[in-house]
């Protein structure tokens, strides 16, 4: 059984920053990818941040240049620095894990969320 700890959500002001933390445990042998996405109200689930196996990572359009998305890989924990926050920033953000353990292969394995807002 894998767990996903999510934490670092709160409110903060624009122009404010925040960090996010995902740790994963339990059975995992190998991480794929491991990110973000994110759910404001009434709209879809996007792609904030992901970051592979190799080390490289793919931001979303919105977040290039203001989130930076880093890892621990002893730790199977992912961070993610969010800089120069914008109202549209708030939604909730879901921790992504894509791995396999010694039973096979998972994907879209997904934390319970933390709610990140923005605003004055």
């Amino acid at each position: 059984q894998v767990q996903l700890v999510e934490s670092g959500g709160g409110l903060v002001q624009p122009g404010g920053s925040l960090t996010l933390s995902c740790a994963a445990s339990g059975n995992i042998f190998s991480i794929n990818f491991m990110g973000w996405y994110r759910q404001a109200p009434g709209k879809q689930r996007d792609l904030v941040a992901t970051i592979y196996s190799s080390g490289s990572t793919y931001y979303g359009d919105s977040v290039k240049g203001r989130f930076t998305l880093s890892r621990d890989s002893a730790k199977n924990t992912v961070y993610l620095q969010m800089n120069n926050l914008k109202p549209e920033d708030t939604a909730v953000y879901y921790c992504n894990l894509d791995y396999c353990s010694d039973r096979g292969c998972y994907d879209d394995y997904w934390g319970q969320g933390t709610q990140v807002t923005v605003s004055s």
